[in-house]
């Protein structure tokens, strides 16, 4: 069970090595920062997101379009430590009392939201006469949200601070914890050795445990640790401690069968109080600026648009437009006492599916559960609900979105005055 709880860590290319070594390496590297970055200033110039134009790049670039990039182990890890850092950024801006206080909503936010697209894939597929254990695979990865792309996109428009943003990534964070519960359950009972019911209860209480001692616990250990971090001599030291700290909780976290993004998150949340006296947020922000287009890449270069012709293209979009509606209903009815922008802005925030909807398709495909085709389709679906969470997201906040450029000016204003 620990190996099929592991399958985030490896890319859908399982090829170790790049031809030339480093000097190819750094071309790769360089390809895709420019070309990320270009794409993300003309989607921004079109006054959206540029999340959606960094995936947009690795679909042009990747293996299965123009094949420029080919899909290694060194380049999806390099996504993955992009992965992490916008987890950490987003963690620095959250404060841990603040997600504290909305856990209980966002715990039912996440709940419907695993429950109601299980439903709703599983019912589909089935409906289509597809075999029980594929629809299981499908349904499942249809349940888990990624926390790094509404992160990113909450990030930009500078609406973290926000009731609703702090819903959205507790609701996230409760979310990966029950898709590890799914993807291991699913897994278990294709086997032929069933589910492990005490192993998953141990990981699952590991889980558990370990998100609560980050959000109540972490804090007072840093602020113990604090007096101590601003004597050392090393240049930069409250960064060195909190990036080594950040690369320890990811590990542990995906130890223990997490997302390692989930302890990122951690390590970003138990940092917050004191990230505006160390000036964590723009020397960290700048570490995600380089290292964060390489995981939504990684994410496009993913897709394969040869495997979805006809039957299947319908079946992929039909997918993905209930992947999309199922979490709008699931997580956003639970607060509708709120009011209708609470409940659309959660059920987008919560849409986007990621790394983990891949994990779960990787598994079933190399488990010989799911065939190319269908695994065509989970990834489809993945690419849909990621690229287009942020412009709507960015449409459905836009009365909250502070402008930076705008701020900067009123306060040279007001200096003159």
């Amino acid at each position: 069970m620990r190996a099929v709880l592991s399958f985030h860590i490896l890319p859908l290319d399982m090829g170790t090595a790049i031809p030339n070594g480093t000097e190819q390496l750094l071309l790769y590297l360089f390809v895709i920062f420019v070309t990320t970055k270009l794409m993300a200033e003309i989607f921004e110039r079109l006054s959206l997101p540029g999340v959606p134009g960094e995936i947009l790049a690795g679909i042009i670039l990747g293996p299965y379009a123009l094949g420029w990039i080919p899909s290694t182990l060194t380049l999806s890890s390099v996504a993955q430590v992009g992965a992490i850092f916008v987890l950490f950024s987003a963690g620095l801006e959250t404060s841990p009392r603040d997600l504290i206080g909305v856990s209980r909503k966002a715990l039912v936010v996440s709940i419907a939201g695993v429950i109601v697209p299980f439903i709703v894939g599983f019912t589909y597929m089935r409906l289509r006469h597809e075999t029980t254990v594929e629809s299981v695979f499908v349904a499942a990865a249809m349940v888990a949200t990624s926390i790094g792309i509404t992160a990113r996109a909450l990030g930009e428009m500078r609406v973290l601070a926000s009731r609703t943003a702090k819903i959205i990534l507790a609701a996230a964070v409760f979310d990966d914890v029950l898709g590890m519960v799914v993807l291991a359950v699913v897994a278990g009972a294709s086997s032929r050795g069933g589910v492990q019911w005490v192993h998953l209860g141990v990981l699952t209480g590991e889980a558990v445990a370990f998100a609560l001692f980050m959000m109540f616990l972490g804090p007072p250990l840093v602020r113990q640790l604090r007096p101590h971090v601003e004597q050392l001599s090393t240049e930069n030291a409250s960064l060195v401690v909190a990036l080594a700290i950040c690369l320890l909780l990811s590990w542990l976290a995906s130890k223990i069968g997490m997302a390692a993004i989930v302890g990122a998150f951690f390590a970003g949340l138990i940092f917050a109080d004191y990230a505006p006296r160390w000036n964590l947020i723009p020397r960290v922000g700048g570490i995600t600026a380089f290292l964060a287009p390489f995981f939504f890449f990684d994410i496009g270069s993913r897709f394969n648009p040869h495997l979805l012709t006809g039957n299947l293209l319908t079946m992929a979009i039909v997918i993905s437009l209930l992947a999309i509606v199922s979490k709008v209903i699931g997580c956003g009815l639970p607060l509708i006492r709120e009011g209708w922008s609470m409940v659309f802005q959660v059920g987008i925030g919560m849409m986007p599916r990621g790394e983990v909807a891949l994990i779960v398709a990787l598994v079933g495909l190399q488990s010989h559960y799911l065939s190319q085709a269908t695994y065509g389709i989970v990834v489809m679906m993945t690419v849909v609900t990621t690229i287009l969470a942020p412009p709507i997201l960015r449409y459905l906040f836009r009365n909250e979105i502070s402008h930076p450029h705008a701020e900067a000016e009123n306060v040279r204003v007001a200096v003159q005055l």
